[in-house]
């Protein structure tokens, strides 16, 4: 054992040092805990919340949306679709029809937005459709001709809908009779419920099929978008240039990256805030751990100046301290990350704290500790303890023992 290690060690290990400075010492050890264990729950939750609407969002919208805006939709979607099912990292290429209407039952109305799909194609790339938690995933009309009409959870709760119940469809794109022009109005059988875990979309979307929609909207044979699935959505920038360059000109791509960059620029400008000013915890407590140091530099000058007059290098007392406030640091910093990633780990896989979905989009806080978070946290929590022994270090290097022990 080194000479350095073992006097420091058994410095922090006395029960005769002064009551205060035991005190100092365990509160440093406190705040570089709470300062690490609060920075990894912080950090865990923001990164549980942008992977939790992240993976939602992709389970239930398109990575890259083709459109070709001002012409009135895309006509030939059917053959171009098989042109760009082609694309290298394109799983699937779906049409869809999207339309906002107002929708009525007992008395109530409301606007929600329609999805008219291929519903053989679509429930094998979108998770919304495979989360059926009422009625079933069945498209076909009734004994009337109705068409189905697949709602979320959120929308049937509130409206007491349920399968079975028919709704009636109000389209502002009307058709022109004698009287003027007279929205369009088709009655729908609801088929299904189903809950995408995404609150937004359980509240105001509906899934018809294709022809429904396009029945409802008037437009006739044409879809206003086709919606590229990815192996990897990463990717969707480098796709979307792709396929735009194989559709031609007068289309224009979107990803799903581009379309909620607001939501995840919120997201990472919160993590780097959260990490600044909790981060100021730990700094506080490296100051303490200086304060626990400097009396001890104090407290222990004579006791220095005796190991420097028996032969004890001004090094060996610099690296005694050093040792000191590493030791205090990492006992800090090891008991923060076990309460730290415990509490996440439980949190997280338990659902502890609830949220309220309309305001959060989700219905409980996520968390998801990342190694990486931890292996950072632990370099700048032990820096800080660092940086703080190394005023006190010095200082009692400097000592001089003939100065100390003149009147001794």
């Amino acid at each position: 054992m080194r000479f350095e290690w073992f006097v420091a060690r058994r410095y922090l290990r006395s029960p005769y040092r002064p009551a205060v400075l035991r005190l100092v010492t365990l509160f440093s050890v406190i705040g570089v805990a709470a300062g690490v264990a609060t920075l990894v729950i912080a950090l865990s939750m923001n990164t549980g919340f942008r992977e939790t609407l992240q993976a939602r969002l992709l389970g239930v919208t398109a990575h890259v949306s083709l459109t070709r805006p001002g012409s009135g939709g895309i006509r030939n979607y059917e053959e171009l679709a098989k042109k760009l099912s082609t694309t290298p990292g394109a799983r699937s290429v779906t049409p869809a029809v999207y339309q906002t209407v107002l929708l009525s039952f007992a008395g109530q109305a409301r606007g929600v937005v329609t999805k008219g799909i291929d519903p053989e194609r679509e429930r094998k790339s979108d998770e919304a459709l495979q989360r059926i938690v009422s009625g079933k995933l069945d498209f076909s009309p009734d004994a009337d001709g109705i068409e189905a009409l697949v709602v979320g959870k959120q929308l049937a709760e509130e409206w007491k809908l349920a399968p079975g119940d028919y709704v009636t469809l109000t389209s502002p794109q009307g058709r022109l009779t004698p009287f003027g022009l007279m929205p369009r109005t088709r009655r729908f059988r609801v088929a299904g419920v189903f809950d995408s875990g995404f609150y937004d979309y359980d509240e105001n979307w509906c899934f018809m099929t294709l022809s429904a929609a396009q029945g409802l909207s008037g437009a006739g044979d044409v879809v206003n978008v086709l919606e590229f699935r990815l192996d990897q959505p990463e990717r969707a920038g480098e796709i979307a240039e792709k396929v735009r360059e194989v559709a031609g000109q007068g289309y224009s791509t979107a990803t799903w990256m581009e379309e909620n960059r607001a939501l995840f620029r919120a997201l990472r400008l919160e993590k780097l805030v959260t990490a600044i000013f909790i981060g100021l915890i730990t700094f506080v407590a490296g100051l303490n751990i200086l304060v626990v140091l400097s009396m001890t530099v104090t407290d222990k000058a004579r006791d220095i100046a005796v190991l420097m007059s028996m032969g004890a290098r001004r090094e060996q007392i610099r690296t005694i301290f050093l040792w000191q406030g590493v030791t205090i640091g990492a006992a800090g910093t090891l008991a923060g990350l076990a309460i730290g990633y415990t509490f996440s780990i439980i949190a997280g896989s338990y659902h502890l704290i609830p949220l309220d979905p309309q305001v959060y989009a989700v219905p409980y806080v996520p968390f998801h500790p990342s190694v990486l978070d931890g292996v950072w946290i632990t370099m700048v929590a032990m820096g800080i303890s660092v940086v703080a022994t190394i005023i006190p270090a010095r200082a009692a290097a400097r000592l001089l023992p003939v100065e100390i022990l003149r009147y001794e």
